[in-house]
This record gives structure tokens, sequence and C-alpha cells, in this order.
């Protein structure tokens, strides 16, 4: 096959590749989703705790995910860079998001201590995995329309595992719980863990790697670190990834207690939920045409506009469960046109720091985007649990009346501030669709002659 990266894929190459991002949300929406009412309500620790435990944990993914970024770049095996991580995290992945959700019967020290190495180890895995998988979106093929392809059915699969996760999670709790919570998630979650860990062996199985980077390029971390810091677009997608993030948790977060304490329909939440990803589902399947015709940029600037404006709505909202419901998928209509392009518009970062510097770091490019989001994730989750306990909540109770302004507060207006600021980040983002057409001709030209010069690396 040709080496430039630029022959189409298979419908089932791009299935066996969503199937990966399956896997990984099966065990990820349910730490966005649940994770802080967890800690607070089944598993025992106060709001602030778990907002200081979140933010530690960032702490320790600033250095983890650069150094996960350098490692993949530096992988050599014979399935390629990337696609052995998949392989080699898929068992510790489902093993640790179980753990995750067990509740010991340590006294409130022990359970906190459980609580950090639990989360701590599992948010290691989910980089060692899920760093390496968003990679293979800049090396599985190097055209343009098939990598916003192979992305948007990366998050179509990601919407699947999303809707299990959102329309049965709770209900599965109670079911296996019988009104024993703590039960309910160790079972719903060992299920839940167990398909990631099938799933990500198809993965495995169906993909294939085909960008190499020039195989006379020496090895060089300095050199690859002192790139990304010239490189504007990269800079302005790391601050994106971080603000989309912060948002997009902070509102997750805290949709249960809105759902329990505000619109007392605690019931409605997993359907709330599927109705809402009925709507990203289909801004994900418009996201190609528009970007194709309008640009990634102008797309996701106006798609985050949008979402600005719908989720500020929440605020005015009485307590009718039928409004909620159609702002919330205009809302995630808005949203999921969007989110694709974070992911694609980072291989084209990837492609502009070689255009530029001659040089391929894909993994190192890609650490940007996981650990902005580990980041927004772990700020979105601190910051709801801070504003919760500023608020007053009270966990399992009638809430005061300041506490539901807290709940509403964080579910409308705070959360959506950082959306807000990443369409103005979005000005700063100089790749338009001429400059992404330009460099991907020149690309594959340069690597139409990496192949046809004698590879050095062959002997080795």
């Amino acid at each position: 096959s040709m080496h430039d990266g630029s022959e189409r894929l298979s419908i089932k190459e791009k299935i066996g590749y969503g199937l990966g991002d399956t896997a990984a949300n099966f065990i990820f929406q349910t730490m966005v989703v649940f994770q802080l009412s967890f800690y607070t309500d089944t598993f025992g620790i106060t709001a602030a705790a778990a907002g200081t435990l979140f933010i530690v944990v960032r702490a320790w993914d600033a250095i983890f995910d650069p150094l996960m970024g350098i490692i993949a770049d530096r992988t050599h095996t014979r399935w390629g860079k990337f696609r052995p991580w998949i392989l080699w995290t898929a068992v510790p992945f489902g093993v640790l998001g179980m753990a995750a959700f067990v509740t010991p019967g340590f006294g409130p020290s022990g359970k906190l201590a459980y609580a950090y190495v639990t989360y701590i180890l599992l948010m290691m895995v989910y980089s060692a995995n899920n760093l390496p998988y968003s990679a293979l979106t800049g090396v599985m093929t190097g055209d343009i329309a098939d990598r916003t392809s192979l992305s948007s059915y990366r998050f179509v699969f990601a919407m699947m595992a999303a809707f299990v996760v959102q329309g049965l999670a709770l209900p599965m709790v109670r079911f296996f719980g019988q009104g024993n919570n703590a039960k309910g998630y160790q079972i719903t979650m060992g299920i839940l863990s167990t398909l990631a860990v099938i799933c990500f062996f198809i993965t495995f199985l169906t993909i294939r790697e085909r960008i190499q980077p020039d195989p006379r390029q020496k090895s060089d971390i300095r050199r690859d670190f002192a790139d990304l810091a010239h490189n504007r677009p990269w800079i302005t997608l790391f601050v994106l990834t971080v603000l989309i993030f912060v948002a997009y948790t902070m509102r997750a977060g805290v949709m249960v207690y809105y759902f329990k304490y505000y619109l007392r329909r605690e019931d409605l939440f997993s359907l709330f939920n599927v109705f809402g990803l009925v709507g990203s589902v289909s801004g994900i399947l418009l996201c190609k045409p528009l970007s194709m015709r309008y640009g990634k940029r102008e797309v996701y600037g106006v798609g985050l506009f949008l979402t600005v404006v719908f989720q500020a709505l929440f605020l005015a909202l009485p307590t009718a469960p039928t409004l909620a419901f159609t702002v919330e998928i205009l809302r995630q209509f808005s949203y999921g046109t969007t989110i694709p392009l974070l992911w694609t518009m980072m291989a084209d970062v990837a492609d502009y720091s070689e255009w530029k510097t001659g040089r391929r770091a894909t993994g190192i490019v890609f650490s940007a985007l996981v650990f902005g989001l580990k980041l927004g994730l772990g700020l979105g989750g601190g910051l709801g649990g801070w504003l919760l306990s500023l608020y007053g909540y009270a966990p399992n109770a009638v809430q005061t009346a300041h506490a539901l302004v807290g709940i509403r507060m964080t579910a409308s207006v705070f959360s959506s501030i950082p959306f807000f600021l990443g369409v103005v980040c979005l000005f700063f983002y100089e790749i338009d669709s001429g400059m992404n057409i330009r460099m991907t001709v020149e690309l594959a030209e340069r690597r139409r002659n990496y192949a046809a010069q004698p590879d050095v690396s062959a002997g080795a």
C-alpha cells in the first residue's frame, strides 16, 4: 500500500475504530455523570472533599499525560506505535473501572484513601489507552474528508455507550442494588467494564496504522516540546479543550441534582439524557457536511455560541420537565455539531507541526487533548463540588432556597461561561480550509518522497 496515508478507509475499519470509544465511554460517561453524586450520596465523602480529589488528580495528570505522549511516540512494535496500547490497557481499564465504583467498609480516612488510589490509577490507565487511541486519527489516514468521517464514526459510537450509561445506569443500579446503591453500582460497573474490554479487543484487531514519520527523524524530546511552544494553533486548541470540558463536566455533574432537588423528577433523568443524546447524534451526523462546506472553525464557533444560549436558558425554566426536554434537545444538537471537530482539528495541528518543522510528533500533540480534557474534567468537577458546598448543599435532604439557586446557576449560567470563552478562543485559531488543503497536498508529497528513499531503519 502507499505510504503517504492517502488511501480511503473501509467502513469495517471505521466501525472497529469507533468501538474503541464505545469501550472507553462505558467507563468515562459513568465518571462524568455519576462520579460526583456517587462520591457524595453513595460512597460517603463530602462534596468539597470530592472537588479537591478531582483537582489533586489533575496535578498528577499534568506530569503523566505528556510523558505518555512521549512514550507512545517512541513505541515501536510489529503492530505499530499506538495500536498495541489498546491491547495492553484493555483489561487494566476494565478492572479499575470496576474498582473505582466499589464502596469498601472502611472508616472516613480509609475511604478517602481508597477513592484517591483507585481514581488516580483509573486516570493513568485512561491516558495510556485514550491518548494512543486518539492519536490513531492522525496516523490511520491523511485524507481530510476521511479524518472527519473517522471522527464522526468515533463519536456516534461513543454516543452509543453514552445512551447505555445515561439511559440504563441508574435503573441498573436500582435493579441490582434493591435499595443498596453501593452494591448496585458495583454490579453495574462490572457489566459495563466487561463490555468495554471486549470492545477494545475488537478495535485492536480491526485497525491499521499507515502514516509513518520520516525514518531519518531523530528522537529529541526537548525539541518536540520547543516546537509546541511556538505552535499557536496547538496552544489555542489546548486552551479550548480545557474550557470545553470544564463547561461540559460542571453541567453534566450537576444535572443529577437539578432533577433530584429542583424538578423533583429523578425518575425522568435517564429519559432526559436519552432525548439530549438524540439531539447530540443528529448534530454529529451534520458535522461533516457542514464543516466541509463552511470550514471547521466556523462551524465550531457558531455551534458553541448556540450551546451557550440554550444552556443559559435553563436558569429561567420553571419546574416543567417538557420545557427542559425541548431546550436540552436544541442545546445538545448545537453542541453535537462541534464534538468531532476538536479531534479532527488536533490531527490537523499534528500536520501543521510536521509541515512547519519537518518533524512528526503525533503523540505529544494529542497529549494536549487528553490532558486538557482531564484538566477540564477536574476543574469542572471541582468547581461543581465547591459551588454546591458554597451554596450549602446537603446530601439526600430537602435543599434550602439558597442551595437550589446554586444548583440552578451551576446548571445554566456558571457552566456556560467557559463555553463562551471557547468561542472567543476560536478567533485565534489560524488553520482555515485553504491552509488545510495546502498542508495535506504538501505533506502527501513529502511522504511519497520518504517512501521512495531507501529505509535506513529497515535493518534495525
